[in-house]
């Protein structure tokens, strides 16, 4: 599975060898190759007018384009604050809460980034055939997606320690914008067109993965929820800016010549996490190796709201800690 921006074509089709050459090194002999779009063609097709485009049929021949368009911007975090908003209006009944809830739109994009990646899984699980993902810069919706497939194919994803290499490696360093996308919560007031809640999408699905499959993930919820917290605010530097760049020679607003140095002037979550007083708390006693992959329902009656999640201040989660720690009991007592 690859990933990569949008190709630069333009207005005038451009033609870019080395990219041609590069996708057609991927392909064996004989071999096909599916390239997944993360935009609408029409939105791939305006994108040529600043620069951007889609990958011409005449140039890749043996590569397959499926458009598969997914929200990143706003429309997303309009959403997101739509839905808070509901979770938070205990005065109204049950049939204007369902209203609400459709009308925000937020499990639409749930069930449309799982099928989006059950997609890219199935093309290589099923079709054995390579991959290539992007939409425009590459660093949103394509992380989305790619991360997504890997934890319903890799058991090793599935892991504590697997799940942490792949935030690293596929949202932090691939230049998830962190900064632009979680610069504000859905409690504010401002409305900045940079913001999206990307990653919480993304948590939010591998959260309906430990749902429907209960035993294949060694983290639990706790886990997800920590992680959400820490890429809004955090004592830590593992989220901080925008890209790798940034986090190395990063430049702030009045003080030209500063630098971040994140690495050397923060510490890590993944190191305080990993500590075994800390590791513990986020273990699934539950878990039990799965070396199958994990092909999630995205039906609607299978797409459940993240409750522990957006009720978690308005609804007390006493009962179900004290039915898990019951459960982590159990467990180590066998």
């Amino acid at each position: 599975m690859l990933r990569s921006s949008q190709p630069l074509t333009g207005p005038n089709r451009k033609r870019c060898r080395e990219d041609e050459t590069l996708l057609g090194t991927v392909l064996d002999e004989g071999e096909r190759g599916f390239i997944i779009d993360t935009r609408s063609a029409q939105a791939a097709k305006q994108s040529r007018m600043t620069g951007g485009g889609t990958e011409p049929k005449s140039s890749y021949p043996r590569w397959r384009r499926l458009h598969r368009p997914l929200e990143r911007g706003r429309p997303l975090q309009e959403s997101f604050i739509k839905l808070v908003e509901a979770c938070n209006d205990t005065s109204i009944n049950m049939d204007r809460w369902l209203s609400r809830l459709e009308s925000c739109r937020w499990l639409s994009h749930v069930k449309g980034a799982l099928s989006t990646a059950c997609l890219a899984a199935q093309c290589m699980d099923r079709e054995e055939a390579s991959v290539l993902v992007h939409g425009a810069e590459g660093t949103d919706t394509t992380l989305l997606v790619t991360a997504l497939a890997q934890v319903i194919l890799d058991p090793s994803c599935r892991t504590l320690a697997g799940f942490q290499g792949l935030l690293e490696r596929e949202w932090i360093e691939a230049g998830h914008p962190f900064h632009l996308r979680c610069a504000r919560s859905a409690y504010s007031h401002a409305r900045l067109k940079q913001e999206a809640p990307l990653f919480l999408l993304f948590l939010d699905c591998v959260w309906q993965l430990s749902r429907q499959f209960p035993f294949s993930l060694e983290f639990d919820e706790r886990l997800l929820l920590t992680l959400f917290d820490n890429a809004y605010a955090s004592a830590y530097g593992t989220f901080l800016c925008n890209n790798e760049k940034e986090r190395r020679v990063g430049r702030e607003v009045g003080t030209p010549r500063c630098l971040c140095k994140v690495k050397e002037s923060t510490h890590s979550l993944w190191a305080w996490l990993n500590q075994p007083g800390e590791r513990k708390k986020y273990l699934n006693p539950l878990y039990s190796h799965n070396a199958l992959v994990i092909w999630p329902s995205v039906e609607p009656q299978s797409i459940q709201l993240w409750q522990g999640l957006f009720f978690r201040w308005i609804r007390s989660s006493q009962y179900l800690d004290e039915a898990w720690a019951e459960i982590q009991q159990l467990v180590e007592g066998n």
